[in-house]
């Protein structure tokens, strides 16, 4: 490794920045070779790796030393908004109420539980009881504190908890190195015991039998793909664990739950266009796995067995003759035919304009989670007459507000109520029980819980989101959330900042984000793009920004830009650009499309090197991109469509803005050396005199650092690189935490 001086754009000398050595490898597809000259840097056993990634944060932390104050005060904003003694709202399950505290001073959230009433007043039973932050209840027991879990490790996150139906015992799995792969523990409440039982390197979802004697786990493959779903029997040797289903199709995905009346296993096997259900009955062990419809049938559905009027049913919630998706009833009889010669029962019809996203049912109602204006929506209805002409009308709760998301956060197949979490990008999140309709109240009610308090004399009144829309290049409009500041004047001399996604059908919903303030009150016009690849109009505008039409989603980021240059409200000079994982892929082609457009791009986890990856199956999750990016190994149209637009293949000579790329070690979804690699290229190639900084936490995984703290200073170092780039360091007057 050597290393070269630059200068910034005022002609400061600053230290020298690391080079990387070049040791040319060759990667041959389709008759097409390219001189790779960086992929040594792939080995992260390698000392020379670790010496350079090192060199690479302390060239980092020199070049932006001077943005230090700024961090440090966009940090305390955060800490200073931030009710840091708190707690969520209890939820019931079974004879327990399950909430967590925060404590100033804790990086970690503390696990507790209280025990409920039953009076036979059900409502009243299932109305969470009054806790106060910082202040303990009688009889309340710390099922997990992740303070002292942490104590002296590097990183710690939970990968998933359960509690057995009588409340006994409690397992959770933890990770320690940022790395997705836990270990699972299982903890006698009664006693405080850990049992013997422990399970090494399980991936996310872990279930209790309803008996309580079996423990449900996942595990990855090699290519870190969840492939396998075992089950331990309590006491016995983790050796004997039983292989419940193993997927061995490279390009699907693995999970599992739970039915909502605990009647069954439901495995959930897919990718993003097809998938398949399988059913396991929990009352006959000697029950063979059943499958609702083949992967064969290509059809992208999720199915949940249910009672109705005593009969067994299943509800799908389905993309067969339609688009958007559907939601229909099935005998199970049916199911045992050809495809072409069931018939089911339509609950939800198929709208263009209303995107399904998932139905569920309780004992009493069937709730639906759908997508329309962009917007997502919650609707319910009684499960009587289900799928006759006698079925009930949905009820949707009703808010006061254009912008906003509403998702359910959770339901008991027994109880009266379900949960909605429900934000907007200036109204912090709240937390509701929505009382089910019932004929006495057929509008169903809604109870507000709880709605997160934001410190430091917030006043969402200050601010403003409004809806827009950019038109792309092809005629299509492409819907942006503009928030601002109320006292930014269009005048056209603002800073802006634009943040995008657009894969994975993956929706950038409404929701309050304390950080942001930060940037808002420097007069910052945040612009969010709501491009194609995500999900935000329905299946259409994903499936037109995947595999041959993925350009569409850089393009309207570009276009997005546009609007906001031509606006009236922003400089066109004082434009930066913002995305992470899928979207540092956007930040890395939008960078080689329109650099002259961006005065700063931050690009968080970027895949900017996705051929190479997709290329090798071996590498985590590489062959269930597939269905994303399409195959290149198989495909030479889709190796030459996403050749076109890699960003590290599609460097070139031309003045690059300051770009921040900000990566993990141990990221095991978008590996570090993309960003390594892709740094030294554009180094190499850029004809200005902005910096190119890599910035890795040696010790996070994909979503950086694990304590709250440390994830506040993360943000703040990304706010205050765009903000000094912008020229917007300092508070507009009025502005800020009071």
């Amino acid at each position: 490794m050597t290393s070269t001086s630059l200068q910034d754009s005022t002609g400061t000398a600053i230290p020298a920045l690391p080079v990387a050595k070049k040791i040319p490898t060759e990667r041959t597809h389709h008759g097409e070779t390219f001189v790779d000259n960086y992929e040594w840097l792939r080995d992260k056993e390698s000392p020379e790796v670790v010496e350079h990634l090192r060199a690479e944060n302390a060239y980092q932390e020199a070049v932006t030393a001077h943005q230090e104050p700024l961090r440090e005060a966009i940090f305390q904003e955060i800490k200073g908004r931030t009710q840091e003694t708190d707690l969520s709202v209890p939820h019931r399950k079974d004879g327990w109420w399950y909430f967590s505290r925060s404590a100033e001073g804790k990086e970690y959230g503390i696990h507790c539980r209280v025990k409920a009433q039953d009076t036979g007043d059900k409502v009243a039973d299932w109305t969470p009881p009054a806790v106060e932050a910082g202040v303990g209840i009688p009889g309340e027991e710390i099922l997990l504190d992740g303070n002292v879990e942490a104590e002296g490790k590097p990183f710690f996150s939970v990968g998933g908890t359960a509690v057995t139906i009588d409340g006994n015992l409690y397992a959770y799995a933890v990770d320690n190195s940022g790395d997705e792969r836990f270990t699972l523990r299982i903890k006698d409440l009664r006693t405080g015991e850990l049992l013997p039982d422990v399970i090494e390197n399980i991936f996310y979802g872990v279930a209790f039998s309803p008996d309580g004697t079996r423990l449900f786990y996942t595990v990855v493959d090699e290519s870190w793909r969840p492939y396998q779903v075992k089950a331990h029997v309590l006491g016995t040797p983790v050796s004997d664990d039983v292989v419940v289903y193993q997927e061995d199709d490279a390009a699907m995905w693995l999970g599992f739950e739970l039915s909502a009346d605990l009647r069954y296993l439901v495995l959930g096997i897919g990718c993003s266009e097809y998938s398949e259900t399988r059913l396991l009955r929990f009352d006959d062990p000697t029950a063979a796995v059943t499958t609702v419809i083949s992967r064969n049938e290509r059809v992208l559905y999720e199915a949940e067995p249910f009672l109705l009027d005593g009969q067994e049913k299943i509800l799908l919630t389905h993309n067969r003759g339609a688009i958007n998706s559907m939601v229909s009833l099935a005998d199970p009889a049916e199911l045992e035919k050809p495809l072409s010669e069931q018939t089911w029962r339509t609950v939800v019809g198929h709208s263009d304009d209303v995107r399904v996203n998932g139905a569920g049912v309780t004992a009493t109602h069937l709730i639906v989670s759908i997508r329309k204006d962009t917007i997502e929506r919650v609707q319910v209805m009684g499960l009587a007459g289900l799928g006759t002409a006698a079925q009930q009308e949905p009820v949707e709760p009703a808010f006061d507000e254009e912008l906003y998301t509403a998702g359910v956060g959770g339901s008991d197949y027994g109880a009266p109520v379900i949960r909605l979490g429900y934000t907007s990008y200036f109204t912090p999140s709240r937390i509701y029980d929505f009382v089910l309709p019932t004929p006495e109240q057929p509008a169903g009610e809604l109870l507000l819980r709880k709605e997160s308090p934001v410190l430091g004399g917030y006043d969402g009144s200050d601010y403003v989101a409004t809806r827009e829309w950019a038109t792309a290049g092809d005629g299509t409009r492409i819907p942006l959330s503009v928030l601002r500041h109320k006292s930014v004047k269009q005048d056209s001399t603002a800073a802006g900042l634009v943040y995008g996604y657009g894969s994975y059908e993956m929706s950038m919903d409404p929701g309050f984000g304390i950080a942001r303030l930060s940037l808002l009150d420097r007069g910052v016009v945040f612009v969010i793009a709501h491009i194609r690849g995500g999900g935000e109009l329905g299946r259409h505008w994903y499936e037109d920004g995947k595999k041959l039409t993925k350009k569409n989603t850089f393009t309207d980021f570009v276009d997005a830009t546009d609007w906001l240059a031509n606006s009236g409200w922003v400089d066109p000079a004082r434009i930066a650009a913002l995305g992470g994982s899928a979207g540092g892929l956007l930040m890395g082609a939008i960078a080689n499309m329109a650099p002259e457009k961006y005065a700063a791009i931050v690009a968080q986890v970027p895949f900017v090197d996705p051929l190479t990856s997709i290329l090798d199956p071996d590498l985590p999750l590489s062959a269930l991109e597939w269905e994303e990016w399409g195959n290149p190994i198989t495909d030479p149209q889709a190796y030459a469509y996403m050749k076109s637009y890699s960003p590290y293949e599609n460097v070139r000579e031309v003045a690059y803005p300051r770009i921040a790329a900000v990566t993990s070690f141990n990221d095991t979804r978008v590996l570090y050396v993309e960003p390594a690699k892709w740094v030294q290229e554009l180094r190499n190639k850029t004809t200005g005199s902005q910096p190119v900084v890599m910035k890795i936490e040696m010790d996070g995984g994909h979503g950086g650092a694990s304590g709250r703290y440390v994830q506040w200073r993360e943000r703040a170092w990304d706010y205050a690189f765009i903000a000094d780039a912008l020229g917007a360091t300092e508070l507009i007057p009025g502005a800020g935490p009071r």
